[in-house]
């Protein structure tokens, strides 16, 4: 059973586990490869939620979501807690997200589609929590093209990844809850080779 995160001792939140960067094993991007199950993960990080919660809160029938979250528990994505008694004396068990997606290469054969399938889940996810906040909701967005060598494309990802694990690491209790997606392409010509 994965160990219990580290907490936050001010605010009573997880910090970031310190997962090395890996690859994707084939059963944990067949469990990616569904933006529902991306906004469990996100939804479950902040608190545990059980079965009933998600089911609620992400329009989804209770054994549909249960499938869903069963995938999850399956390759370690989640972790069910402690069963808690609910507001009516019912029992029911909540669950949290692990973070073994942070630094995780969404990388597979590509004869067999899964890591592309996993790539455009978590795009589907981000769209969904971005249409969720509405038109209202302060947005930040950079689109653009790029032309960089080996080297120096290497050390765009490497600063971005240390700035966003500068602010990860952060955390702060009484922080305005933001999402963020960071993508890079390299972008092919039509009818080029691979």
């Amino acid at each position: 059973m994965p160990s219990e995160p580290d907490r936050d001792p001010q605010g009573g939140r997880r910090l970031p586990p310190d997962h090395p960067p890996r690859d994707a094993t084939v059963a944990e991007l067949k469990a990616l490869a569904h933006p529902l199950r991306w906004r469990i993960l996100r939804l479950c990080w902040d608190r545990p939620l059980t079965n009933k919660e998600l089911s609620q809160r992400l329009g989804v029938a209770p054994a549909t979501m249960l499938r869903h979250v069963r995938a999850l528990v399956r390759t370690e994505f989640l972790v069910a807690e402690p069963v808690r008694s609910g507001t009516r004396g019912a029992l029911e068990r909540p669950y949290r997200s692990t973070g073994r997606t942070r630094r995780l290469g969404l990388i597979g054969d590509p004869g067999d589609g899964l890591a592309g399938q996993a790539d455009l889940a978590l795009l589907d996810a981000h769209r969904a929590e971005v249409r969720e906040a509405g038109p209202d909701a302060d947005r930040e967005i950079a689109r653009g093209v790029l032309r960089l060598g080996p080297e120096s494309r290497e050390e765009l990802v490497e600063r971005v990844r240390a700035l966003l694990d500068e602010f990860v690491e952060r955390d702060e209790p009484d922080g305005e809850d933001l999402g963020y997606l960071w993508s890079l392409v390299t972008r092919r010509e039509p009818g080029a080779a691979s």
